[in-house]
């Protein structure tokens, strides 16, 4: 790929660029990928660190050095699958660009792209550090975030759509269980709303089957899942896909207090506890509140993830604290409360609660598995735990891709929202937006107010 003059394209990349897709190096087609010495320098500070930074500092050291051992990266290093070639530069004018006074990594590496700039390059820098782009950007230098895996939020595919009908198709729909209709665009497991056109009362949900190519009615739920009910469309939707033992991937979207994760965990409880299809229930999150390891908090591993689990904790109460008020006189059992339940539940292993530090390396069969605040995640990170599932494993990710705290994620770059459109259409997955909020009234309130 080339300019409009013809020049070869030189793409600087920043260490966060690496950190956060360590074959990066390797999707800037037949360009130059250049990477400043400082960003050698900044990889070798993470290169011994427990976790996916660290462990993805290593895999780009390892990219590089076999690099080195095919040519000169000083001068460049031919890539076979890109057709381009990867080189290191070692600035030696170690003037700072004007404007960035302050002598930090990050003005280092813009200034390597600022001199290849000043040389007649055409370069482009890539960062997924804001400030450094706004820098950079003041410069005259081209610059943006790293564009791969990312997603368009606004449109990311929500699982369903509304479509208006005659009542006659919803009459027939009914009569006969299944329906051939045509829709442009629909994927397996998409849900339909169907609306008849002179009687918004008349209406019916479904969802697409794409080994029939129909659509079927969705029965609603008259019975309670673990204590709890659906309290709107797309909760219903959602349980439908939870407790579809065909569906081995659910996603859920949604903000705080659509019920996602008491959704997610009402269903693992069902399918583990009651119907016994799975032999756990695995919940995970990952160890991001404030950027703060799990480390740093006294005690053993469990009185650590006490605190990094408690909204788990919290919906599990919800949940038994249902069943308890359903059960009465006789038929109350010597684990009379909640948190005797809850631990029984912990120390008899059907529920195990761990950070998403102990899931590399692992095989997950048969298990019910939840990671929730899936959207700090990374595409990389997603894909790393999606790998790990086994035979007969059913996984849901749940978030909120608008509240990140991943300093280099946001709700079009995160690996939740990567995911639902990477595989949406395939047969054995679903995904659900949830969109109003059912905590509480006020929650709700805060919710669309503020």
């Amino acid at each position: 790929m080339t300019d409009t003059n013809g020049h070869i394209k030189h793409f600087v990349l920043d260490t966060n660029v690496l950190l956060h897709n360590p074959n990066a190096l390797f999707m800037f087609a037949d360009n130059e990928v250049v990477i400043p010495f400082e960003v050698i320098e900044e990889l070798d500070t993470f290169k011994t660190n427990n976790d996916d930074l660290g462990r993805n500092a290593r895999t780009v050291i390892r990219h590089l050095d076999r690099l080195r051992e095919a040519g000169d990266l000083s001068q460049g290093v031919p890539v076979e699958q890109t057709h381009g070639r990867v080189r290191v530069i070692l600035d030696e004018d170690q003037k700072l660009c004007p404007g960035l006074t302050a002598n930090t990594p990050d003005n280092r590496i813009i200034c390597c792209a600022f001199n290849l700039l000043r040389q007649g390059k055409t370069v482009v820098f890539i960062s997924k550090d804001i400030n450094a782009r706004i820098k950079s950007d003041t410069l005259g230098i081209t610059t943006e975030d790293f564009e791969a895996q990312k997603v368009d939020f606004e449109r990311l595919y929500t699982g369903w759509r509304e479509v208006p009908v005659s009542g006659d198709v919803i009459d027939t729909l009914f009569r006969d269980k299944q329906l051939k209709f045509a829709l442009p665009g629909i994927s397996a497991n998409e849900f339909v709303l169907l609306k008849d056109e002179n009687d918004p009362s008349h209406s019916a949900l479904t969802r697409y089957k794409s080994d029939s190519d129909t659509i079927v009615p969705v029965r609603p739920r008259r019975s309670p899942i673990f204590g709890i009910l659906p309290r709107n469309l797309q909760q219903t939707m959602a349980l439908d896909l939870l407790l579809d033992d065909s569906i081995r991937l659910v996603t859920l979207i949604g903000s705080a207090g659509t019920g996602k994760t008491l959704l997610a965990l009402a269903a693992g409880m069902v399918k583990t506890l009651n119907e016994q299809i799975y032999q756990k229930l695995l919940c995970a999150r990952p160890i991001m509140p404030l950027g703060r390891d799990i480390g740093y908090l006294p005690g053993n591993k469990d009185q650590k993830l006490t605190a990094w689990m408690q909204p788990i904790f919290d919906n599990m109460s919800y949940l038994l604290s249902n069943r308890l008020s359903a059960e009465s006189g006789p038929s109350r059992t010597p684990l009379s409360t909640v948190e005797q339940r809850i631990k029984h539940l912990l120390d008899s292993g059907q529920v195990v609660l761990e950070p998403l530090t102990y899931i590399r390396g692992r095989s997950i069969p048969h298990q019910f598995m939840i990671v929730d605040e899936a959207q700090n995640l990374t595409p990389h990170e997603v894909k790393t735990i999606a790998s790990r599932v086994g035979e007969a494993t059913k996984l849901v990710l749940t978030g909120d891709a608008t509240q990140i705290d991943n300093p280099y994620l946001d709700s079009s770059s995160n690996g939740l929202s990567y995911l639902v459109e990477r595989l949406k259409g395939k047969p054995i997955i679903g995904h659900i937006t949830l969109i109003r909020s059912e905590r509480s009234e006020l929650a709700s309130l805060v919710a669309d107010s503020l």
